[in-house]
């Protein structure tokens, strides 16, 4: 019987999460997220998943975060160092979806860049025209995004309908768009290693220091 696992998500990666469980017959792994719109305050994702880890404490065998820094400047390493609990690499989602050779190219051509993941380009309206009030007070879109001189749309799948949106997200933000198909990059390879590696492992506490 292997270890039973939380995996405390970024809502942004459910959809791919999910799959790789159908994938791979995961029934010892449970997903719980946190909503996306929180990279718009990065500042309360620490906060967050300590209270998922908080709350799920003595549950499982095993817990495993996935997220990347995501803005949060070493606050939600500060957390998961006190409760022993490991996180995807990297800065930011963008980061383990195009890999990190291919994003440190992106982010050195162009630094002003906005990056839309499958994720984003579905739900632009709602986490940027909405949370940023763009669609109440449309003046402040050439404030917010002055510095931005692309769009790059980092795709996990080959859809037409989330194409078509990505376009209709750069042409609200009035950039060009550039494509690049990433598939899950790194993600697959991360949570799979991880899960793995747990499934195997004995269960050990989960109480903060």
């Amino acid at each position: 019987m292997p270890a039973s696992i939380l995996v405390i998500a970024c809502g942004a990666l459910a959809r791919e999460i999910e799959a790789l469980k159908i994938a791979n017959e995961w029934e010892h792994v449970d997903l719980q997220c946190i909503d996306a719109a929180l990279h718009n305050r990065p500042g309360d994702i620490p906060g967050r998943v300590e209270t998922l880890l908080m709350q799920s404490a003595g549950q499982y065998d095993h817990r495993f975060v996935a997220y990347a820094d995501c803005g949060t400047g070493g606050r939600l390493d500060a957390v998961l160092q006190r409760w022993q609990v490991e996180r995807l690499p990297g800065a930011h989602c963008y980061e383990f979806y195009a890999t990190s050779t291919v994003f440190q190219t992106l982010a050195e051509a162009e630094p002003g860049t906005f990056y839309l993941t499958d994720f984003l380009a579905r739900h632009f309206e709602r986490l940027v025209i909405e949370d940023f009030k763009l669609n109440t007070h449309p003046e402040l879109r050439d404030t917010l995004f002055a510095h931005y001189t692309r769009v790059i749309y980092l795709a996990q799948t080959d859809s037409a309908q989330l194409m078509e949106k990505a376009r209709r997200a750069a042409a609200f933000l009035a950039l060009p768009l550039e494509v690049v198909s990433t598939g899950m990059g790194d993600l697959e390879t991360a949570i799979a290693s991880q899960v793995l590696r747990l499934q195997e492992t004995p269960g050990v506490g989960h109480a903060a220091h």
